[in-house]
Formats: structure tokens, C-alpha cells, sequence
């Protein structure tokens, strides 16, 4: 079953992202050779009726694509591509709304996804509000109390759990200055040393407070928690990459294939909704990714696009192409460190 949810799990990610770059490209009227959900070997493929385009599944569902004409020129020329099927024949907006299709797509599944986890399961509270104080850890001593409010922490404004969570995680077990709100509305800095803990068979540093998860029910507020946990999510991920770039987390926190089916095998253990706020969150996670302007991302595409409306005239297609190939090729590299560092986590 765990496998299946892999294949489940990234199989959604990747076809909702490709599925956005199909549906425009044929809007636009762009020959597409394949749409593919799948990296490597072909498990098999099928045409549909008067439509020019190979639809196939490969055997890794680690990515996917769709191969468009005007991305592989040669390719393009064997094959006597009419030069209006072209991508470079499109106008700006088309091929701009082509490109980041994909990631308009991953996002707009991760609201609806969400929306429905929030009017099944109710709406968590996402404001970091305190809900309870252990007696064994230092911050019991402190004026901080059940309803408490935590506004920021190391000086840095929190503004929901999800950022909260994540400043403790980087926070590496050094003592922390939190501010809180009471709830006559003063507000009070206190600092809090964590204590190493040993739970489930795994250490990790504990603050000795949790957090409120009161619930909401209602179609309206489950409409509110697609729109605002996505954006939660999408901030939280945006610390996370200027935290790797900082140095502040290592590569090494990353995870790939292997982390993520460890991931999906544990969500997998807490019921189906867990693996649909992994699809949710793994969406948010690509499209965010994607439209960093580097080559061989939707982004890089894009940065060439503006480049391109600057200089009044487009860049050359093939120049182009090899700087795609070249990140992609750097990309690879990366996802094989990961893999690695995926792989020792296991065996440890």
C-alpha cells in the first residue's frame, strides 16, 4: 500500500503540473509530441483520435513532461513541424501562460485539496496560540500561559504555526527569546531553553508547550483555510530556500524519491486525509520550486520570456535549449546528493 500511495502521490503532483503546460500549449495551438507522466523506460503509450500527441506512463513517477515543438529543433525539423505549430510562433502571453500553466495548476489542486480536508476534518486554528504549558520543561516558570498568543520569536514576527514550527526546527536546540501576547493584550519577551527528548524512538529538542487545534466547521471557513493555509505553506517555503541559501539549513535537510516515500509511508499510517494534505503540500512545494528563475525550470523559461520583452527581440532558441540542458543536468546531480543523503538517513 505504501508503494501504491507513492505512485499515488507523485504520479498527482507531477500530471496536474504537466496537465496545466498541456492544456494551454493546445490552446494555443502548439504541436506536442508526448505528454508523459514519468521519467525513464516507457510502460506503454496510446494516440487518441485525430490528435497528434503520444500519451504514455513511464516506470519512474519521479517527474514528467510534455515535449513541444520548438523546445528540440532538430527533432522539429525531421519531423516538418509546421512553423504556426511552433512555440516560437505564439504570442508573448500564450507562451507565457504555457509555461506557467504548470504551476498555476499545482497551486489551484493544493486549494481545492485543502478545502476538502478542511469540511471533512474541521479547520485547524493556524494562529500560534498556546494551548498547553508542561510542568517539567523551564518554560513553565514563566509568565506564559494557556491562550497566550506567540508573536515572534528571535526577534522575527510569526504569523502562523506553520512559520513557528519551522523557526524552532532551525533553531537547533539554542535557547530562544519568544514574545507573546497575552490575552489582556500586553505583551511580554521571556526566554526559553529546550530540552533534548527522547520520543517514539527519535530525539529531538522540546519546548514544553503545544499549540491550540481547536476546530472550525463550515463550508466558508473550509473555503478560508484553502486560500490561507496555501499561503502559509507557500511562506513557510520560501523561509526554507532563503534558510539553504544562508546557510542556516543544510542540504542535507532536503529530501527526494526515497525521503519522500518514507514521508508518504508515514502520512499513509494516519489516514487518507494525511496523504492528501501530502499532495496538497508536495503541490505547493513544486509549483514554488518550478517558477524559481533558473534554467530548466518554469521559471528559467520565463526569465528567457522577459528577457525577451526587454531586448525587443527573442533569444536564440538553440543558445536557449543548452542552458536548459545544462541546468537540467546540474538539477539531476542535486536530486542523486539528495538521494544519497536519503539513503544513509535510512541506514542509520
Amino acid at each position: 500500500m505504501s508503494i501504491i500511495y507513492f505512485i499515488l502521490v507523485l504520479g498527482v503532483t507531477v500530471m496536474i503540473h504537466e496537465f496545466g503546460h498541456f492544456i494551454f500549449a493546445k490552446r494555443a495551438g502548439i504541436y506536442i509530441y508526448e505528454f508523459s507522466i514519468g521519467m525513464g523506460p516507457r510502460l506503454f503509450k496510446f494516440k487518441r483520435k485525430n490528435d497528434e500527441t503520444e500519451y504514455s506512463i513511464r516506470i519512474l513517477p519521479i517527474g514528467g513532461y510534455v515535449a513541444m515543438a520548438g523546445e528540440d529543433l532538430e527533432n522539429d525539423k525531421n519531423n516538418k513541424i509546421p512553423k504556426d505549430k511552433m512555440m516560437q510562433s505564439k504570442t508573448w502571453i500564450q507562451r507565457a501562460l504555457t509555461i506557467s500553466a504548470g504551476v498555476l495548476f499545482n497551486f489551484l489542486l493544493a486549494i481545492i485539496l485543502l478545502i476538502i480536508i478542511g469540511l471533512i476534518s474541521g479547520v485547524p486554528q493556524n494562529k500560534p496560540y498556546i494551548e498547553k504549558i508542561e510542568e517539567e520543561y523551564p518554560i513553565y516558570n514563566t509568565n506564559i500561559k494557556k491562550g497566550d498568543l506567540i508573536t515572534k520569536i528571535n526577534g522575527k514576527k510569526v504569523s502562523s504555526s506553520d512559520i513557528l514550527i519551522l523557526e524552532l526546527q532551525v533553531n537547533n536546540g539554542k535557547t530562544i527569546e519568544i514574545e507573546v501576547e497575552h490575552k489582556d493584550k500586553t505583551k511580554e519577551t521571556v526566554k526559553i531553553k529546550p530540552i533534548l527528548t527522547e520520543r517514539k524512538g527519535k530525539t529531538s529538542y522540546q519546548y514544553g508547550f503545544s499549540l491550540d487545534q481547536t476546530k472550525k466547521h463550515g463550508i466558508l471557513e473550509a473555503i478560508k483555510y484553502g486560500f490561507t493555509k496555501t499561503f502559509s505553506l507557500l511562506r513557510q517555503m520560501v523561509l526554507i530556500i532563503s534558510y539553504l541559501c544562508i546557510g542556516k539549513l543544510s542540504l542535507t535537510n532536503l529530501a527526494g524519491p526515497v525521503g519522500i516515500f518514507n514521508i508518504v509511508d508515514e502520512a499513509a499510517r494516519q489516514g487518507f486525509l494525511n496523504i492528501l494534505y501530502l499532495i496538497a503540500y508536495l503541490c505547493i512545494n513544486v509549483g514554488l520550486i518550478n517558477i524559481i528563475p533558473l534554467p530548466a525550470f518554469d521559471g528559467g523559461r520565463l526569465l528567457f520570456l522577459i528577457i525577451e520583452k526587454i531586448k525587443g527581440s527573442p533569444v536564440d532558441p538553440r543558445i536557449e535549449n543548452k542552458i536548459h540542458t545544462v541546468g537540467f543536468v546540474l538539477l539531476m546531480i542535486l536530486m542523486l546528493f539528495i538521494t544519497y543523503n536519503d539513503i544513509l538517513r535510512i541506514l542509520k
